[in-house]
């Protein structure tokens, strides 16, 4: 059972859902993703700050240019030296440029392999409530702002601060009243910039969530592109997706506006001072309060004060776009996820049964096959949806077959579901081998399982890596074995490039049958103890069905197969057959048994299994 939410054709995503950090929280996750490369950030940032002192020399020496023209002596030395200082600093700065960029590329990367193997170890709970567009966005767009605050925003705030408070000392020890004047223009015309910066932050947070949307809609469209298709949905798809483009440009458009109103303030902020700075220092070298040379010194150094101004302008800039990407990724970091991986016993075991099982070409473990049991078992998908499991119980020991038949919505599937911990019990015990599937580590309890899954799921990429990708170490030998048993031997010989063919996209090159016995030759590759399989014959001909359950029942004299079932040649072959109405277990028995003496059983039996002989019936 899922539960997806689909919004109206054409209606704008909801952005205000999207989190926000306090700023204690934002500088805490920041430091995070900054820390490893502290080193390397702490080195360019000293670079960056000789490129900082070489500049606020340069000044000086012109100072002492115009004062040597004016008492006519040689300045050759001084050009020199002036020249010199603007050759170094450059060069400086562009080496502590390259450290940083290659540094924020190395943060970009951590992130993205972090995030990655966080949400590839969701809970399936908590993936079944989050669109996956919008996570794939947490890990490409939000990745990418990341880059900017880790790096470039920690090292303007550093010498951009550093080079402010340099400069307004220089200019304090030139002349304290220019200073006064410089400063209160400043702060008058900085208010605007501190009233943009938050609104640079909200529209950027919602801008962000759009863009997450956008990706969220096109993965809805592509994930069933023949269906959209089928429909001619493909002009209102196109509206929704549009819908959520709008959306982000017109946020992109918001932050774009109030970036510019705190750049164009930090730049008229500077030509008001130098206007004032020079009528009023003109009047002060008048009255031979300053000379000329500290006046141009003093213009100098204002027009100087641009460079760290605007770095701490661009500093907070930074950090606020950057506050809304890491809150995306701090959420996206306190999803839900399984169990650590194992340690080295529980792997060695689920490797180990993986080998001996693939040697033989159909299942194994060394250990024998497993048993399952449910004691009174209750579960529901969400607090506020009704229950699936209604005290289920029910014993199955190994080997043999076991079949779930009964209604749609029966449980059937969620069985499944809570033997291999894609979701938790909410009352009861389930149990394999005797022990709580809760106790086991993940790694271990699924590598001695085969599932296939009711819609049978062929990943893109070629034939080859679809059977490996469960076990990864068979042979070729092994490989062709289960082809052989999967009847998918006469495939391979058609195909143009034998295993190694491309699939398409969820296997769309191959038909509904043929990803079926893809599904199960991979689930009979990785050498189970349990195999799980949920009407794993629905799409299969009678042929090639009656060959495949022929090499389920070989199978079922070493391992336990669990199988949900709706036709009777499946269901008559098993050797215990579990009725199921309504969440509970109602009957347990022989298919013999349960037609003489199980109503629903019987009537199933006479309507529902034969009718579907000759196509399969989907059941929860």
């Amino acid at each position: 059972m899922s539960i997806t939410d689909t919004a109206p054709a054409a209606v704008p995503p909801d952005t205000d859902t999207t989190p926000r950090l306090p700023a204690r929280e934002t500088w805490r996750a920041l430091y995070r993703h900054f820390r490893p490369h502290r080193a390397v950030v702490a080195l360019g940032t000293l670079l960056a700050l000789f490129g900082t002192v070489a500049g606020l020399a340069q000044p000086l020496a012109a100072k002492a240019l115009v004062e040597r023209l004016g008492r006519d002596e040689p300045i050759t030395g001084i050009l020199l030296g002036l020249t010199a200082l603007v050759v170094a600093g450059t060069a400086i700065q562009a080496a502590g440029s390259y450290l940083l960029e290659r540094t924020a590329e190395s943060v970009v990367l951590s992130a993205r392999r972090s995030l990655v193997g966080r949400l590839l170890r969701l809970r399936l709970p908590e993936v079944e409530r989050t669109q996956p567009g919008d996570l794939m966005s947490r890990i490409t767009s939000d990745t990418t702002l990341l880059r900017a605050v880790t790096t470039e925003s920690v090292v303007s705030a550093v010498t951009g601060g550093l080079g402010f408070v340099a400069t307004l000392v220089m200019m304090a020890l030139m002349d304290p009243v220019l200073l006064g004047t410089t400063l209160g223009v400043i702060v008058l015309i900085g208010g605007a910039f501190a009233f943009a910066m938050p609104r640079i932050a909200e529209a950027t947070r919602r801008s962000q969530a759009a863009v997450g949307e956008i990706s969220s809609r096109l993965e809805r469209v592509f994930g069933a592109f023949r269906t959209v298709k089928a429909s001619g949905a493909e002009a209102r798809e196109t509206a929704v997706v549009e819908a959520a483009a709008r959306e982000a440009w017109r946020h992109g458009v918001k932050a774009a506006k109030w970036q510019a109103v705190a750049g164009s303030s930090v730049g008229l902020a500077v030509q008001v001072s130098f206007l004032a700075v020079l009528g009023i220092g003109g009047a002060r070298v008048a009255a031979g309060t300053i000379t000329v040379a500290e006046l141009i010194a003093f213009l100098l150094y204002l027009f100087y004060l641009i460079e760290p101004v605007s770095a701490l302008v661009q500093a907070v800039t930074q950090y606020q776009v950057g506050s809304a990407a890491i809150a995306r990724i701090e959420e996206a970091e306190r999803l839900e996820v399984e169990d650590a991986a194992p340690g080295p016993t529980g792997a060695a075991a689920a490797v180990a049964g993986t080998a001996a099982g693939a040697a033989r070409g159909v299942a194994g473990g060394g250990r024998g096959p497993a048993s399952v049991v449910f004691e009174d078992v209750s579960f529901r998908y969400r607090d506020d949806l009704p229950y699936v499991h209604r005290g289920v119980s029910f014993e199955v020991p190994g080997p043999g077959m076991t079949a779930f038949v009964g209604p749609s919505g029966a449980g059937k599937t969620t069985v499944f579901g809570l033997v291999e911990r894609f979701y938790e019990a909410t009352g009861g015990r389930v149990l394999v081998d005797g022990r709580d599937v809760r106790r086991w580590p993940v790694a271990e309890l699924r590598g001695a399982i085969g599932y296939v899954e009711q819609d049978a799921p062929v990943l893109a990429g070629t034939l080859r890596e679809n059977l490996l990708f469960a076990a990864p170490d068979a042979t070729e030998e092994q490989v062709r074995a289960v082809l052989v048993r999967a009847r998918l031997d006469g495939l391979v010989e058609r195909l143009p490039d034998g295993l190694d063919t491309v699939v398409g996209h969820r296997g769309s090159k191959l038909s509904g049958g043929e990803r079926q016995r893809v599904a199960v030759a991979r689930a009979l590759l990785r050498g189970p103890r349990l195999l799980l399989l949920d009407e794993a014959t629905s799409q299969l001909d009678a042929v090639n069905e009656q060959a495949l359950r022929d090499v389920v029942a070989e199978v079922a004299r070493e391992v336990t197969v669990l199988v949900v079932a709706h036709r009777l040649s499946t269901v008559t072959l098993a050797d215990r057959i579990v009725v199921m109405d309504g969440g509970r277990v109602r009957a347990v028995g022989t298919h013999e048994e349960l037609v003489a003496g199980d109503p629903l059983y019987g009537e199933l039996a006479a309507t529902q299994f034969l009718a579907s002989r000759g196509q399969g019936v989907s059941g929860t």
